[in-house]
């Protein structure tokens, strides 16, 4: 801080930003659980076959490619589906927990004449729906959402619309210009840009701040600093997640479409 730089008292309104900032926190831990464990999860083709068997099946779908939306803090992958059924299998469970396999993986299979093979990708998913027909849970296909995925969102956009009421609305950022916080909390993944900036510039959090870092002055970090830091952080969070998901496995990472 410059010596003899001419202070200002915060906003009366900087009583409630404290409590403000826990809830936020407090919504976003509840959005990121919510999102891991609704998280579709691989499983073996035995697992399926036993969860269709035993009829723990409470929705399923058929598919062959996984589409991802980057832009979305907590994303639920969607399955994609093209010509014939497979060879992904993807189905919720009762616990609301959603898992899902890749059919084309396995070939032993014993034709029953049950289904028509050539409206399945391979043998795997001709076994599959069998046993689907065979337990009785045929009347289940339809598109599978994890339970709490519209939660989940609604949480986000509030998230969001909160942080750019703040940004637009609130005092000038200290350590960063608004275009640094907006880029850099729109890119950074799972809203970790969102957390950056709750600890980082707390906005009404202190009692004085120098006039000349809230008026634009030089120090702050400009716009073009935040969009290549939530570039960076995107790529570096990506990079850990595959490294925890080789080494934990898909029950504590998961990884959507493998």
């Amino acid at each position: 801080m410059r010596q003899n730089a001419p202070v200002v008292s915060a906003a009366p309104t900087w009583r409630w930003w404290g409590p403000l900032r826990l809830a936020l926190v407090l919504l976003w831990l509840l959005a990121a659980g919510t999102a891991w464990w609704a998280a579709p999860r691989e499983q073996s083709y035995d697992r399926a076959r036993a969860d269709v068997l035993d009829g723990r099946v409470s929705a399923y779908q058929w598919g062959d490619g996984w589409d991802v939306d980057p832009l979305p803090w907590f994303h639920a992958p969607t399955l994609h589906a093209s010509g014939t059924l497979g060879p992904l299998f993807v189905w919720r469970t009762p616990d609301g927990r959603v898992h899902w396999t890749d059919t084309g993986r396995f070939d032993q299979v014993s034709l029953g004449g049950t289904v028509e093979p050539a409206d399945y990708s391979g043998p795997g998913a001709v076994g599959i729906a069998q046993h689907l027909r065979a337990a009785g849970l045929e009347h289940r296909a339809g598109d599978v959402h994890p339970l709490g995925a519209a939660a989940v969102t609604g949480l986000g956009l509030l998230l969001g619309a909160v942080f750019l009421g703040v940004l637009g609305a609130g005092p000038a950022p200290v350590h960063g210009t608004r275009w640094f916080w907006f880029w850099l909390v729109a890119i950074a993944p799972y809203g970790l840009g969102l957390l950056f900036w709750l600890g980082r510039d707390r906005p009404w959090s202190r009692s004085t701040a120098p006039v000349g870092m809230l008026g634009g002055g030089e120090r702050r970090d400009r716009g073009a600093l935040g969009f290549g830091l939530g570039v960076l952080a995107a790529i570096l969070v990506g990079a850990v997640l595959l490294f925890l998901h080789d080494a934990l496995g898909d029950r504590w990472v998961p990884r959507s479409g493998g």
